[in-house]
């Protein structure tokens, strides 16, 4: 059973333009530019994703024929904390603020050290965190493109639970990896996580098999 299956809270985002952006983030033909508008792009599909699972309110509302017109809100849309993992994440974040504008911001400044070949050895330092105050009504989001051996994601936890507990908290990736979901899952369960794809492997570095490569690089040059 793969980790996309055996999650309850694993959520692969299936629908068709995203698959279809993922397809061309894959390609090692498209260019820096088209690679970083793709992000974008896969940021605001999840958004959708995410709001799904919101609950709505039954409102009304008087329209321009001073006719009451039934609608709803969705109250959690003005209580979205958002960590970018810089720097590969600035785009995914970029598109998630489109459909979270009110989102308050934090950032977490990681550097992948490889000390030694073997997903063992890859370390993720920490060198700025920067997580502003939440309530227990707030959905916290960690932006990271790449799920890869979980150890970025499970820092950016630390850091959140270091602040206090949120009502939810949410991964957003392009691409996990069956390694990391499982790492993340079976040290934090409650967490629900939000991808394009599962991938099966890393390769001895650590990188994503077959993956896009390194989204911060290709993001930015």
């Amino acid at each position: 059973m793969s980790a996309a299956t055996k999650h309850a809270n694993v959520h692969v985002i299936r629908h068709p333009l995203a698959q279809a952006i993922l397809t061309d983030l894959r390609n090692k033909e498209t260019g820096q530019i088209a690679f970083r508008k793709g992000l974008v792009k896969v940021g605001r599909l999840t958004a959708y994703e995410i709001i799904k699972s919101f609950p709505v309110k039954e409102v009304y509302v008087e329209t321009p024929l001073k006719v009451k017109a039934k609608g709803v809100r969705v109250p959690d849309l003005d209580h979205i904390v958002i960590i970018n993992v810089l720097r590969a994440a600035m785009s995914l974040v970029e598109g998630l603020l489109k459909s979270f504008p009110l989102a308050r911001q934090g950032v977490l400044a990681v550097q992948r050290i490889e000390e030694k070949e073997g997903i063992e050895n890859i370390k993720a330092i920490k060198y700025f965190v920067k997580i502003p105050k939440f309530n227990s009504e707030d959905i916290i989001i960690i932006a990271d493109p790449m799920l890869a051996t979980g150890s970025t994601i499970l820092e950016a936890i630390d850091e959140v639970y270091k602040v206090g507990k949120p009502k939810r908290l949410i991964v957003s990736s392009v691409i996990s990896c069956e390694y990391g979901v499982n790492k993340l899952m079976e040290k934090h369960p409650e967490v629900e996580l939000y991808t394009l794809a599962v991938d099966p492997d890393l390769n001895p570095h650590a990188y994503i098999v077959p993956g896009l490569g390194d989204a911060g690089d290709r993001s930015f040059g």
